[in-house]
């Protein structure tokens, strides 16, 4: 098995993801080839005391972003940001810190 520290990057914290915490459930940013059964492996080594009951992906697609000047002539550049994975971890039992007193 790989490092959790390279499967699990960091948690989301946003206010959708705090107020799932009361239902067990973490948001976590992931490695975009780590697989559910790594996810779940990785959270149950990172965070000791903790049972992972189930474990959710979801593949967030780049968006495109346009910069760049308004002068007459001048092109705007088109780019688009990185594509990334978050996991949703639902635990049987135990807590994580990180998202603790929030």
């Amino acid at each position: 098995m790989r490092d959790p520290m390279n499967i699990v990057l960091r948690p989301i914290l946003t206010e959708k993801s705090v107020g799932q915490t009361a239902r067990r459930k973490y948001t976590f940013a992931v490695a975009r080839n780590a697989n559910k059964v790594e996810i779940g492996q990785a959270i149950e080594k990172l965070f000791s005391g903790t049972r992972v009951a189930e474990v959710n992906t979801i593949t967030v697609r780049g968006k495109e972003r346009r910069m760049g000047g308004y002068r007459r002539r001048a092109r705007r550049a088109v780019g688009r940001t990185a594509s990334w994975k978050k996991a949703v971890v639902t635990l049987k039992e135990g807590t994580i810190p990180a998202f603790e007193g929030l």
